[in-house]
């Protein structure tokens, strides 16, 4: 079963906008999508729970997969599917 997805982003990212295309490829579905440049509270949430301050920040379950090049290095690494199935890293 599929975890439970958050990625805080903005929209003219093009990061964000690889990240959630590769998501979607995935067969992601109910992506949390938070965009940080419409609520900037959103982004000390992020902030907080990831300490970093760039996006995209993404979240699998509880876990912290970091930006749009560590989910493309799961991917690389054939990690994505089991984090994405709710296997651990």
């Amino acid at each position: 079963m599929q975890p439970p997805i958050r990625m805080y982003a903005t929209a003219t990212c093009p990061y964000c906008i690889r990240a959630e295309q590769l998501l979607l490829d995935k067969g992601v579905v109910g992506l949390d999508k938070i965009r940080v440049d419409l609520d900037p509270s959103r982004r000390e949430e992020m902030m907080k729970l990831s300490g970093r301050r760039t996006v995209p920040q993404i979240f699998i379950g509880d876990y912290h997969v970091g930006g749009c090049d560590d989910l493309l290095a799961l991917e690389r690494g054939g990690r994505l599917a089991a984090l994405l199935r709710g296997e651990s890293a």
